[in-house]
C-alpha cells in the first residue's frame, strides 16, 4: 500500500503531522476560493509546488471541486462548461503526475453528519448521522436523473481520462440512503456500485473503497474486496458502529470492522493502492477545526495504520 494523508491547499498542522510521520504522498484537496482558476496552469504550478517544496508528492486529487462536480451532477446549465474544465484539469493532472481523481455522485447534499458531538472512548468527539435527526432541503433530483447525468458524464470525460492516464475513483454514498428528504441517492449498494463503473468498459474507471460506508451498505467486506480487487484504485481507512439509519464514526481501532484483517485481506488480493485515514475523532485539548479533518485524531490513526501495513507486509496472514 502507498501511505497518502488529505492535504487542504494551505499549509496547516496536519502538513507537519503527517510529515513528521513519514507520510510522503498526498491526496490533496485544490483550492476552493475565486484566486484559483483550475484551468490555469501557473496557478496548478503554485499549488504543486507548495506540496512538493515541502517534500510531499501528491498522488490523489480528492474531491472533484464542488464548483465542477455540483453543476455536472445536477446537469444544468453550466454542466457542459465544467465537463470541459474537468477534462482539462485532468491534462494537468499528468502533467504533474497525479494518477487519481476521486468523485462522488451525491448531488445538493454531500457526505452528511447531523451530530459532531458523539463522545467516543475516553470522551473523544466523534460524527455521527442519525436519520431521525435529518432536516430536508428545499431541493429535489431523482434517481433517474442521477443516473442519465452519470452516464453522460462518464462517457464523456473516460476517453479523456485514458488519454492522460487519470484513474477515476467513484466514492460511495454517504449515508448510503436511497433518499434524504426529496433528493434521491444511487451510489448506495454493491450492486449500483457495479453497475456504475460498468457504463464503459475501461480500465480508468473504478472505486474508493471506502470500506465503512460499504459497511453501512450492510455489504461484506470480505465478499466484495476480493470482486472488485481490480477495480479498487484508492482505499479510505475509516471506522464505524451502526446501520445506514443511525451511525457514528470511532476511533479506527474501536468500531465494527476489524482493520487488520481487512488490510490483510487487500493485500491478499494484490490490491496495492494509495490509502489515506479518514474521519478522526476530536481530541482532549482541541479547538474544533474541520470535522473530522483534526490534527491529533489524524496522528492517532496514521500511526495505527502504518503499524497495521508494516505487519501485513512482512507477515503472512489468513483471512
Amino acid at each position: 500500500m502507498i501511505l497518502t494523508d488529505y492535504f487542504r491547499s494551505e499549509h496547516d498542522l496536519t502538513w507537519d503531522y503527517a510529515k513528521q510521520c513519514g507520510v510522503k504522498y498526498g491526496t490533496i484537496r485544490l483550492p476552493e476560493h475565486q484566486d484559483f482558476d483550475i484551468t490555469n496552469l501557473a496557478h496548478w504550478e503554485q499549488v504543486i509546488k507548495g506540496f512538493t517544496d515541502f517534500g510531499i508528492k501528491p498522488l490523489i486529487i480528492e474531491p472533484l471541486p464542488n464548483e465542477l462536480h455540483d453543476h455536472i451532477k445536477t446537469g444544468d446549465e453550466k454542466r457542459e462548461e465544467c465537463i470541459e474544465k474537468t477534462i482539462k484539469m485532468m491534462e494537468y493532472m499528468n502533467r504533474f503526475g497525479i494518477k487519481i481523481l476521486c468523485f462522488n455522485w451525491m448531488a445538493h447534499i454531500g457526505w452528511l453528519r447531523t451530530s459532531d458531538k458523539i463522545q467516543e472512548r475516553g470522551g473523544a468527539l466523534v460524527t455521527g448521522f442519525d436519520h431521525r435527526d435529518f432536516q430536508s432541503i428545499d431541493k429535489t433530483i431523482t434517481a433517474k436523473e442521477l443516473w442519465d447525468n452519470y452516464e453522460s458524464f462518464i462517457k464523456a470525460v473516460i476517453p479523456y481520462a485514458e488519454q492522460y492516464d487519470v484513474k477515476l475513483a467513484l466514492h460511495p454514498d454517504d449515508p448510503p440512503l436511497p433518499k434524504l428528504g426529496d433528493v434521491e441517492r444511487i451510489m448506495i449498494s454493491f450492486e449500483n456500485i457495479q453497475r456504475a463503473i460498468s457504463v464503459v468498459d475501461s480500465p480508468n474507471l473504478g472505486v474508493t473503497m471506502c470500506q465503512a460506508t460499504y459497511l453501512m451498505m450492510g455489504e461484506d467486506l470480505y465478499s466484495i474486496i476480493p470482486k472488485l480487487a481490480d477495480k479498487i484504485f484508492f482505499i479510505h481507512f475509516r471506522n464505524v458502529v451502526g446501520n445506514q439509519h443511525q451511525f457514528h464514526e470511532t476511533f479506527h481501532d474501536n468500531g465494527l470492522i476489524p482493520m487488520a484483517d481487512i488490510m490483510a485481506l487487500y493485500h491478499k488480493c494484490g490490491i496495492n493502492v494509495p490509502v489515506r485515514v479518514d474521519h478522526v475523532p476530536l481530541m482532549a485539548g482541541e479547538s474544533e477545526g474541520t470535522v473530522g479533518y483534526t490534527a491529533l485524531g489524524r496522528l492517532y490513526a496514521i500511526g495505527y495504520l502504518k503499524g497495521i501495513l508494516e505487519s501485513v507486509e512482512r507477515r503472512r496472514f489468513d483471512v
